[in-house]
């Protein structure tokens, strides 16, 4: 085993468990294996486990994504937050990017924290959020929040959830898309998110068949306006790259639903381009 093996490898044995944390929150550190001033400090935020086995599984999924990032770039510290808002939030002090990964709602982990979330917007942190994490409650200050940090949102009644194929034929040019070759994949993904007017670059495109529209409207499930979006053949957009006019970047990714998606490579890879590209401060 080289020099570079054995640093990776201790770098994701070493776990140190942190104090001052909410009840039921766990924190892992994960020192970079290598040292250079480029590497970047990457923050996940992974909410409890929640729903049947297999399906937004917060905790494995953020591990995975955690572990794999750290051997793309192994000059990166990742700090993995379980469970919660972290109590002693200086974890959060220096963070290059936050990735949340959580149930979204009325209870997600921002709310009751803006004041703090806001900081790390004004700081410059790239915000990566998937999935449910995309919801909270419409014309609320989280919903500015998060329109501000990554540039849409999910908003009851007017996007929707439903479990369908995309297929995705054709990406942008985008850092976020290199190396990703067209896919097609069963996820709940969402769309006709909520956006902003301006900054923000469609990632994820695909036409949604008719079969998404097959429930009855609902704070999830349909409206009018989406359903005639639908009947247009109009792509819908399910992952997206937003530019913040004051500095830093956001991610948004509805997919993510199912744990075994995440061994999806091109679906795995690119929300990983995602977080490298977030890292940066353009």
């Amino acid at each position: 085993m080289n020099t570079y093996n054995i640093c990776v490898l201790l770098g994701l044995c070493i776990a140190v468990l942190l104090a001052g944390c909410e009840r039921g929150t766990a924190v892992q550190v994960h020192p970079a294996a290598l040292s250079k001033p480029t590497g970047a400090k990457v923050i996940f935020l992974a909410g409890p486990d929640s729903h049947l086995p297999g399906t937004h599984e917060h905790r494995a999924g953020a591990e995975l994504l955690s572990n794999a990032l750290r051997q793309r770039q192994p000059t990166f510290e990742t700090v993995n937050i379980y469970g919660g808002w972290p109590a002693d939030e200086s974890l959060l002090d220096g963070a290059d990017a936050l990735v949340m990964y959580c149930d979204g709602g009325d209870s997600h982990l921002i709310i009751g924290h803006l004041e703090a979330f806001d900081r790390l917007l004004a700081a410059g942190t790239g915000i990566v959020a998937l999935h449910y994490c995309l919801e909270v409650p419409k014309d609320s200050p989280a919903s500015a929040s998060m329109l501000n940090a990554i540039g849409g949102y999910f908003e009851t009644w007017w996007s929707v959830n439903p479990h369908w194929i995309a297929d995705y034929t054709d990406l942008p040019n985008h850092p976020i898309t290199q190396q990703i070759p067209p896919f097609r994949l069963l996820d709940e993904w969402y769309f006709n998110m909520r956006f902003v007017d301006r900054g923000v670059t469609p990632i994820l495109r695909a036409i949604a068949p008719a079969s998404t529209m097959e429930r009855w409207n609902g704070p999830h499930s349909g409206n009018d306006a989406t359903r005639r979006s639908v009947a247009k053949g109009e792509a819908q957009v399910t992952a997206w790259a937003y530019e913040r006019p004051a500095g830093g970047r956001g991610f948004g990714y509805t997919g993510g639903h199912f744990h075994a998606n995440w061994q999806h490579s091109s679906a795995r890879e690119l929300v990983l381009n995602a977080i490298e590209w977030v890292a940066i401060k353009p």
